[in-house]
Formats: C-alpha cells, sequence, structure tokens
C-alpha cells in the first residue's frame, strides 16, 4: 500500500541529518528499549509474522505514522495485533500460545527467519533483462516503492526464490523469484537529477517485460 511509510526517494521533506552510527545510542530512551523488547516478545508467540508486523504498522493514518516516532509506530502497530489475534488476555496459556523460556528466546533470535523458498517454476527474466516496475494498488503490504512505479530498469542479479511479502503479510506463505533491479536516476527523477544509478531489490510479481502492456 502506498502510505505515509513510503518515503523512499520522495522530495520536499527537508534534508537528512543522520547522527554518525558510531555516536548514535542504540536507544535513544528507556521506552524505546521496552517497545523494542515488546515487539520481539509477543512476535515470538507464532500468531503474526514479519510482513504483518510491519503491515500493522502502516495501516495508520497517514498523517499519524509520520507525527509518531519509530518505536511508536511500533508500538502502534504491536498493539494493534495483539488486538486483532484477541491476544490480550489475563492468561494467555488459554490460547494454547507457544511462550518461550529465556534459553529458547535466545535460539530464536540466533537462528533468525531465512526467507529463501524452494522455486516451482524458472524465473522469468535473466540478467541483463530490461522491465519495468508496474504499478501497484493494492490496499495492503507490497515492498515496492512508489517512487520507482512505473519506472524501466536493467536485472542485475537474479537472487533465487523467497518469501514474496505480499502475500506473507496477508497470511500466505509462498515464494517468488527475487531480483536486483538497476535504475538510472534520471529514469525515478527526470533529467535533471545527479547522475547516479539506484538499485532495488523487487519479486517478480512487480516486474514487466518492456513489450508488456
Amino acid at each position: 500500500m502506498n502510505g505515509g511509510h513510503d518515503l523512499g526517494g520522495k522530495q520536499g521533506l527537508g534534508p537528512i541529518d543522520p547522527e554518525p552510527e558510531t555516536q548514535e545510542p542504540v536507544f535513544h530512551e528507556e521506552w524505546e528499549r521496552r517497545v523494542f523488547a515488546l515487539t520481539l516478545a509477543t512476535g515470538m508467540l507464532g500468531h503474526w509474522n514479519i510482513d504483518q508486523s510491519r503491515h500493522a504498522r502502516e495501516r495508520q493514518h497517514p498523517a499519524d505514522y509520520l507525527h509518531h516516532s519509530y518505536y511508536e509506530n511500533w508500538l502502534v502497530g504491536v498493539e494493534k495485533l495483539l488486538t486483532e489475534s484477541g491476544l490480550l488476555d489475563k492468561d494467555a496459556h488459554s490460547h494454547g500460545l507457544r511462550i518461550p523460556d529465556p534459553p529458547a528466546a535466545g535460539k530464536i533470535m540466533s537462528s533468525g527467519g531465512p526467507t529463501a523458498m524452494d522455486a516451482d517454476k524458472p524465473p522469468a527474466f535473466r540478467v541483463g533483462d530490461s522491465v519495468r516496475l508496474g504499478k501497484i494498488h493494492i490496499q495492503t503490504h507490497t515492498r515496492a516503492p512508489s517512487y520507482a512505479q512505473g519506472s524501466t530498469g536493467k536485472v542485475v542479479t537474479h537472487h533465487g526464490c523467497h518469501v514474496f511479502p505480499d502475500r506473507n503479510a496477508q497470511g500466505n506463505h509462498v515464494g517468488e523469484h527475487l531480483y536486483s533491479v538497476r535504475f538510472r536516476a534520471e529514469e525515478l527523477w527526470g533529467c535533471d537529477a545527479e547522475k547516479f544509478d539506484v538499485l532495488i531489490d523487487l519479486w517478480e510479481p512487480y516486474l514487466q517485460a518492456l513489450d508488456e502492456t
């Protein structure tokens, strides 16, 4: 979906003044640490995946999303997921939840969640192919940035088959081929843009061969 969260490549938002990575604290306030821990702990209950978690944050009114800080948006998302899943209950065990103890939580954190999957079809594109990122008109989660939609680029890498976030956000764990596509800045922002290239990882359903209508 195109909402307040989809800020990549947008203009008119003012300069970015990031703190040097060596100086920026992981958390600026203690409450941010607690929200981060809460998000991880509730995610370990197994009732939603990472793309459903992202989509929960995105489903705010755009003005609210932009007004909130980073971890305030995380908190809104986890509150929404807990409410929609019916998990706000005094006795979590009544839901048959898988609640990890500290050793199990450490194992979950260290193992991560691999996204690679076996492909059930060959890739539609090869390195060197010219493609267009289509217009994505959906109300659910997508990883196709709006600023690049409708633009043409060239496939530079095929990463294999990986979990498709658009479907995963709806609870459907399916895979699609994933590519890195190179876009020229002038294709994205017009002929007056600086001369540089932008690499974007894009799943196959987003892409069209240039001879497609």
